[in-house]
């Protein structure tokens, strides 16, 4: 689902653009280095010619890219979710890279320092952060969660990523997820708004259901299922909301016929698998059935050949259940009796660095596929995340796949994406969007739940960021000795770090947000770990054309649990 913006955008449904699909594209979107440049490049200019470039790609940078400072800035594919095949990959390349141009084209100038200034760099960060914190009754909590902060930084245009919150009325449990979206944003979009009524009605006893069902059959309202915790640029599709609800609808009524009401005792591990699957299954229907609404239409479309990853925590008093379908992870928070922190993975990555995920790939499909469902570390060579919703092009056979193109609407059969069919594509489906799904016992030296999209996890290490949220919500970080990993550093720079210090101490905290802070330090750190203003400048004043080499879109949200609450569970016990 997309927002009015996107809706006229082709670049935001099924036409990818270079940053995620290896195919040739028709769209004229193809940023090109040579060609000419769009409006936000102009800004990068003024660093080119006053010699920034390459102070740019020195130390805005992390390690693991540095590779781009020396060589033509195509895209890696190590940063697409989608690679491109060779025979498309000239596609790919600049006609002339800014390597050549640059060396060809040099300025005398009085070197001059393009910089976001603090109070800009906050607004960019904050823009999208928002705080939730659960109400007490009489004084009390009686949740075990006190609350939680998310937020989100752009790095492509539109962002793909999504998230969500919300409160499950007709049960205890909260629900908080991220999505992750390739292909653009419509099946993240949708993903974010449908699945959650899919658990909660997967979670329901069987007289709440015929309640529902009831009330629907005599035009009754409904009982509300979900409080929804939504930042105010969210958005909910109006025009698809009737489709949707007709499809949740059908699965409640397979659900009531499913059970017969003997036994209410829900299994929360397979209402959550369930719910994943059936969510899935019904994009994939609701894209082959089509709709006579020609918006409909191309929507459903739209979100069935994009794709999303997930990664969703539903938490009942000291029951903590996390679904992971992907590459997103849920981190876990935990303080240690001396005060220090550590984390506790609960999802795992489901791409090729998953070697028990490889190996089951491999025995869905016949051995002599062995060496090409997986290749180059990538899905049939060309997707990283081994789960995901959506993605038809990797579900459906290839005769679904054509009579489905043929019959769609001009803009998605002129579009290449569509038409192009993996390598080796012999027995589908290769994807599922069936989750992983974990539980934990929650402990009073369990503090926090981090649930992020891949963007952070490929900037931080798990300890770092536990460490840094962990000391954030405690306020210990200002009491805790300047740790300079073993780098020799000057009298100068020493004074550097304990000056900033006690600038953010004077001015308490600088950020109100926990996933804010965190994003903050994902975007800016430098090697001794602490905030570098001018590399974070560098890094937000990027362009949309180079942004995306550098990172990923980045989705926080941090989950704060009471300590008090978790700890009074166990004593009832």
């Amino acid at each position: 689902m997309l927002s009015a913006p996107c809706c006229d955008d082709r670049r935001m449904c099924v036409c990818p653009g270079p940053r995620r699909i290896g195919i040739p594209v028709r769209s004229s979107s193809l940023p090109l280095f040579s060609d000419a440049m769009p409006a936000p490049t102009q800004l990068f200019f003024p660093l080119i010619r006053h010699c920034e470039l390459s102070r740019i790609y020195g130390t805005a940078c992390y390690c693991h890219h540095r590779h781009l400072c020396c060589s033509p800035p195509y895209i890696p594919q190590s940063r697409l979710r989608y690679t491109p095949h060779p025979a498309y990959a000239t596609f790919y390349r600049p006609k002339e890279s800014w390597w050549q141009y640059t060396q060809g084209r040099r300025y005398a100038s009085t070197p001059q320092k393009f910089y976001l200034t603090p109070p800009q760099v906050n607004s960019i960060l904050k823009a999208n952060e928002y705080s939730f914190k659960v109400p007490e009754f009489d004084g009390k909590n009686v949740s075990s969660v006190l609350g939680f902060d998310s937020n989100q930084l752009p790095a492509n245009a539109p962002i793909e990523d999504r998230r969500s919150a919300a409160t499950c009325l007709q049960t205890r449990g909260m629900l908080l997820g991220v999505f992750d979206g390739h292909a653009g944003c419509a099946c993240s979009q949708a993903v974010s708004e449908r699945l959650f009524y899919y658990i909660a009605v997967s979670l329901l006893p069987h007289e709440t259901l015929l309640e529902i069902e009831n009330a629907v059959e005599s035009g009754r309202a409904l009982l509300p299922i979900l409080q929804w915790h939504k930042h105010p640029n969210d958005y909910f599709s109006k025009e698809a909301s009737k489709l949707y609800f007709n499809s949740l609808r059908t699965y409640w009524q397979e659900l009531i016929d499913l059970n017969t009401g003997e036994s209410n005792e829900i299994d929360v591990k397979e209402a959550l698998v369930n719910a994943f699957k059936r969510l899935d299954n019904d994009i994939s229907l609701e894209a082959q059935v089509g709709d006579p609404n020609s918006f409909l239409n191309y929507l459903v479309l739209r979100v069935a050949f994009s794709g999303a990853t997930a990664c969703v925590a539903h938490v009942d008093g000291v029951d903590l259940h996390v679904a992971n379908t992907g590459d997103s992870r849920a981190m876990l928070g935990v303080q240690e009796e001396d005060g220090s922190w550590s984390a506790v993975t609960l999802s795992n990555d489901h791409n090729a660095q998953n070697e028990r995920e490889v190996e089951r790939l491999k025995l869905e499909h016949p051995k002599n596929e062995a060496k090409s469902v997986v290749k180059q570390d990538r899905l049939l060579g060309l997707l990283m995340p081994f789960r995901a919703f959506g993605d038809v092009k990797f579900k459906w056979s290839i005769d679904l796949q054509k009579r489905v193109i043929e019959s769609g609407p001009d803009q998605l059969n002129d579009n290449e994406y569509t038409k192009f069919i993996p390598p080796n594509y012999y027995t589908p489906p290769y994807l599922t969007a069936e989750p992983e799904v974990t539980y934990h016992r929650l402990r009073p030296q369990d503090k926090f739940l981090v649930l992020a999209t891949d963007g952070l996890w490929e900037t931080m290490h798990r300890q770092d960021v536990v460490r840094i949220v962990g000391e954030y919500l405690t306020g210990m970080h200002h009491q805790q000795p300047i740790a300079v990993g073993g780098y020799k550093v000057t009298l100068g720079q020493m004074h550097g770090l304990l000056t900033e210090r006690r600038a953010k101490m004077s001015s308490v905290f600088e950020d109100q947000n926990a996933a804010t802070h965190l994003i903050r330090h994902a975007v800016g750190n430098n090697e001794f770990g602490a905030v570098d203003h001018e590399r974070l400048s560098k890094m937000l004043s990027l362009p949309e054309e180079l942004a995306r080499m550098y990172r990923d879109d980045i989705t926080i949200i941090v989950v704060q649990f009471n300590s008090h609450v978790v700890g009074a569970y166990q004593n009832q016990e």
